[in-house]
């Protein structure tokens, strides 16, 4: 069993209210949630306007599905978002 732990930080130049930030966070983690069915937690610079970290863990039954359903994920995020990826951290146990 593979635990694995993306944490991944997007900036969002355009946002300039928490408020505005909250929406962008909510529908991808909502998105990622469903797709995938994995954890998604806003993790760090939650009173940063225009930076977002999310940080998303899954369990996989081997190291290859594992980098394979990772691989997706930071694809996934990549389409569905209009923020750039600023930084992706990759963890496995």
């Amino acid at each position: 069993m593979t635990v694995y732990v993306i944490k991944i930080r997007l900036h969002a130049p355009w946002v300039h209210s928490l408020k505005e930030k909250r929406a962008i966070t909510k529908g991808l983690c909502n998105k990622l949630r469903n797709k995938f069915n994995v954890s998604v937690v806003e993790s760090d610079a939650l009173d940063i306007h225009q930076t977002i970290v999310l940080s998303i863990a899954f369990l996989a039954g081997s190291n290859g599905l594992a980098d394979s359903i990772g691989e997706k994920i930071c694809r996934f995020v990549e389409e569905n978002t209009d923020a750039e990826v600023a930084d992706i951290q990759i963890e496995r146990r």
